[in-house]
């Protein structure tokens, strides 16, 4: 299973290193890190998504507890969260198939930063499910090149889940 992990960390050189460190100690790879200053002057806030099962995130958030610089860990795959990516894809575009990009991206709020000749840049920020869909969707224009972020999360002050709620009004649509 995959989880997001939030950990604030204290801004001091190496912390991020160490961090990483520990990870790769343990053979985990990182699929996603993202890093930016937090709330507070000082401390930075890192999401991180890691794959594996429950008793191993516990073990390893435990871990990274006890490193100096951090100050706290929150797996965000067990509680409410709001999840955000950024992806800018650069795609083939021809005069003749330009209006059907854009046509495609307005449906996923992308904005388009950059036209050239025969080519277009794309901006959309969203979960990464959405972002993938769009990728799927623009492959066969031909995408010249992809940069993303890394996913960005915070828990939800509501407490409302999200994907809860969408399970259970897909449910409700289905005929008993």
């Amino acid at each position: 299973m995959k989880h997001t992990l939030s950990v604030l960390v204290e801004d001091e050189s190496g912390a991020l290193s160490r961090i990483a460190g520990l990870f790769a100690r343990r053979g985990f790879n990182i699929e996603s890190l993202a890093v930016g200053p937090a709330e507070q002057k000082g401390i930075s806030r890192l999401t991180m998504v890691v794959e594996g099962d429950d008793h191993t995130l516990q073990q390893m958030s435990k871990q990274l507890n006890k490193l100096v610089n951090v100050l706290g860990v929150i797996d965000l795959s067990t509680i409410p969260a709001v999840e955000r990516e950024l992806m800018l894809l650069k795609v083939a575009a021809t005069a003749e198939n330009r209006a059907a990009i854009i046509d495609l991206v307005q449906v996923f709020r992308a904005k388009v930063v950059d036209v050239a000749d025969d080519a277009m840049t794309l901006e959309v920020v969203g979960d990464p499910g959405k972002l993938v869909a769009l990728e799927r969707l623009l492959t066969h224009y031909g995408i010249l090149e992809i940069a993303r972020t890394g996913k960005v999360a915070l828990e939800r002050a509501s407490g409302i889940n999200t994907e809860l709620l969408k399970l259970t009004r897909s449910e409700s649509r289905v005929p008993a």
